[in-house]
């Protein structure tokens, strides 16, 4: 019988060392913050260096962008030091491997996102986030998609974003089986303020799913 891998949680949209520290000792692999402007969880350079210097090791930080200037890019890249970019945008796979930093590339799924396109341009992304939003939109929407569209054998690991809380994210890694999942707005009390508890019942709810 073949083993079941466990899947990974990134817990995303951090903005506090507080959040960051609980999520670390929930076990949590991940966590993302925002880097773009536009963004109501924008964590900002120096919070997001705050946050890398407190997280334990084997706990990653994905900085997020989204069509944001090179620049600010690298600056934010030297600054921070995380350990996975993440392209929300119309960001070309030129665009992001010029940082040096492995990246994620996130596909909008509300209109019918095409993950298989968007492995074939980006041959270089370690692995691949099928969020709920349309194309334009930010991540951290609270939208579902039919996650049916996640199941299919991709050649790298899928993160499954969009919507997803302690209630349904069973559901979603029985019928998607992907690498990891992605949230967001399913753990906060407010944008980018995480609660506590929504946090343990969502790390609970992927560990019985992974059982």
């Amino acid at each position: 019988m073949k083993s079941r891998l466990r899947v990974r949680i990134k817990f995303c949209g951090m903005t506090r060392v507080e959040d960051a520290l609980a999520a670390a000792a929930l076990g949590v692999d991940a966590i993302g913050v925002v880097l773009t402007e536009r963004s109501k969880r924008f964590a900002g350079i120096a919070r997001a260096r705050a946050l890398r210097a407190a997280l334990p090791p084997f706990v990653d930080l994905v900085a997020l962008f989204m069509d944001d200037q090179p620049g600010f890019i690298a600056e934010a890249v030297a600054k921070v030091q995380p350990d996975l970019l993440q392209f929300h945008g119309s960001e070309t796979a030129r665009d992001c491997v010029r940082y040096g930093v492995p990246y994620l590339r996130a596909v909008a799924m509300a209109e019918g996102g095409d993950p298989v396109a968007a492995m074939r341009a980006h041959r270089q992304a370690r692995g691949f986030v099928l969020d709920g939003h349309a194309a334009g939109e930010q991540g951290g929407s609270g939208k579902t998609f039919d996650w049916s569209m996640a199941a299919r054998a991709f050649d790298r690991p899928v993160l499954l974003a969009g919507g997803l809380t302690a209630r349904n994210v069973g559901a979603a890694i029985r019928v998607a089986r992907p690498f990891a999942v992605d949230v967001s707005s399913g753990i906060e009390s407010a944008p980018g303020i995480k609660d506590m508890r929504k946090m343990r019942s969502f790390v609970s709810a992927v560990r019985k799913a992974s059982e």
